[in-house]
């Protein structure tokens, strides 16, 4: 119904601002890391919303980006995870390392956020592994590298997308298995091990 709202930050508090759009206060729910991402109270803001309803109330919640909203919508069709649970999630950890940790299927990550435990972290992955396509091409960013970008970490992530892994699979492997000193041999191998 909503597809996006702009207006001044009239207030900023725990998963909430409050955005002032044609004198109408508008209440919205939001992630921790829209809430950095956003300008400071005074300041004009355009925020993607997702108008929730449910028999006892409408709940509007923003994000900083079509990306977290996209992960967002993903999130809440997982059974067990209600709007609320899924901002949570988005708190939890940075979009790219979300989105990372439920392709890579690191339970681990998904669990360590607060409110989530072990089975529902399962849960996320099984139902969202192969779904996250378009968001993670978009959200992640492919440079993500950049602390480690040479040759031999671009070597190595092309052997790897030869070998059938999606490029952002290869480049989570490529990125949790290099160090300074290897040679694209000594990459792959760990590579494959970690596989």
């Amino acid at each position: 119904m909503y597809a996006f709202i702009t207006g001044v930050i009239e207030e900023k508090g725990e998963n909430l601002v409050i955005v002032n759009c044609n004198n109408i206060g508008y209440e919205i729910f939001a992630s921790t890391n829209t809430l950095n991402t956003l300008p400071d109270v005074g300041e004009v803001a355009t925020i993607f919303t997702y108008l929730h309803v449910r028999e006892d109330a409408f709940s509007l919640f923003g994000f900083s980006s079509k990306e977290e909203k996209s992960l967002f919508l993903e999130l809440i069709t997982v059974s067990g995870i209600g709007a609320k649970s899924a901002i949570q999630l988005l708190s939890g950890t940075s979009l790219n390392g979300l989105i990372t940790a439920i392709i890579t299927g690191d339970v681990k990550v998904i669990s360590a956020i607060k409110g989530i435990g072990k089975k529902t972290a399962e849960r996320i992955v099984l139902e969202l592994k192969g779904k996250l396509g378009d968001v993670s091409e978009s959200a992640l960013n492919i440079s993500d590298l950049s602390t480690v970008n040479n040759t031999v970490t671009e070597q190595a992530t092309e052997l790897l997308t030869n070998m059938g892994l999606t490029r952002v699979e290869a480049i989570n492997l490529v990125k949790s298995c290099y160090a300074s000193e290897d040679t694209v041999e000594q990459v792959i191998t760990k590579c494959l091990r970690n596989m």
